[in-house]
């Protein structure tokens, strides 16, 4: 396969057509046996593949002219596909067949693929530092507060970064672009913050999470109500309950209970702990094998007309 001489590839371009590969690259091409070539670097070397430029030309006018307008990546990767499948039907010029039966041809003269993928992610051993954060490639991700000062490890692919602790999964993140960067989640300092609730709101996850969309806004009106009501410090502190409680019952739950708390005017943590919790109760059973003597006994269902008559203060 013929390459351009980019960074993921080649190390360090010597002379000549000599070139000292990247050691994943070297991964790559030892995993599913293909051997590299090198173009010459700077204008020369776009003449060799002048082929696949021209390609990239043909299928740019035909299939992103105009510019599509996409949702995000994987929709343009969907239509790129569709373009890719539709194009099987298409016969070159100077050929007789159509693509897809040159490619059924070719494809019995290819090597099969091996039966596991190669693995692309880069792995990692970051430490974390006292703020509860690990920098991969001069970015930082942040993890749970009890890791301060421990070593995880890193799985770092092309959008995503996750770090593990024991084996397990304790950070996810979106791979940031470009360096100097910080990703914080909320969840991963609730512990801290629930013995110091005082930096909840100048906190960065906090910003951060207001603006990717993923702080509801009944949470910011429920925690307006607690300082009104209790003042900014008890509030702070019942909003880290609150917030933790997301854990235990589910974000979407948690709204719904802070949201019927506001409307029933209980601005207390406790009570939309109280009502996040009650959907978990399942529903009383019917009675069922009681007693022959039980079940004979017939009793009119009690009448509360007599109450109604006492408070209207009318008489039956």
């Amino acid at each position: 396969m013929r390459y351009d001489n980019l960074k993921a590839a080649v190390k360090q371009v010597l002379r000549g057509r000599r070139r000292i590969e990247a050691d994943r690259f070297v991964c790559l091409r030892s995993h599913y046996l293909f051997d590299s070539q090198f173009t010459r670097p700077g204008r020369e070397g776009a003449h060799e593949k002048g082929g696949v430029e021209s390609e990239v030309g043909r299928v740019r006018r035909r299939w992103l002219v105009p510019v599509p307008r996409v949702e995000g990546l994987a929709e343009l990767n969907a239509r790129l596909r569709a373009a890719c499948t539709t194009d099987r039907d298409r016969t070159i010029r100077g050929r007789s067949e159509p693509v897809e039966v040159a490619l059924a041809r070719e494809r019995e003269l290819l090597r099969p693929l091996p039966a596991e993928p190669f693995d692309t992610d880069e792995c990692v051993r970051p430490r974390v530092d006292g703020k509860g954060l690990v920098c991969v490639r001069q970015n930082r991700y942040s993890v749970p507060t009890r890791l301060a000062g421990l070593r995880v490890a890193g799985r770092v692919s092309a959008r995503e970064v996750r770090l593990f602790h024991d084996g397990a999964c304790v950070a996810s993140h979106e791979r940031l672009p470009g360096r100097l960067s910080v990703s914080a989640r909320l969840d991963h300092y609730l512990e801290l913050l629930r013995e110091r609730p005082g930096a909840l709101k100048g906190s960065l996850a906090l910003h951060q999470e207001r603006e990717a969309g993923s702080f509801p806004a009944t949470f910011d009106a429920l925690w307006r109500a607690l300082e009104g009501r209790h003042g900014p410090s008890e509030a702070a502190r019942q909003m880290v309950d609150v917030l933790l409680l997301c854990r235990e019952a589910g974000p979407a739950r948690v709204e719904l209970a802070a949201r019927r708390a506001l409307l029933a005017g209980a601005i207390d943590g406790r009570a939309v702990a109280v009502l996040a919790r009650r959907e978990e109760r399942a529903a009383a059973e019917p009675l069922a094998g009681l007693p022959a003597a039980l079940a004979r006994t017939a009793r009119p269902e009690p009448s509360l007309a007599d109450y109604d008559a006492l408070i209207g203060g009318g008489k039956r």
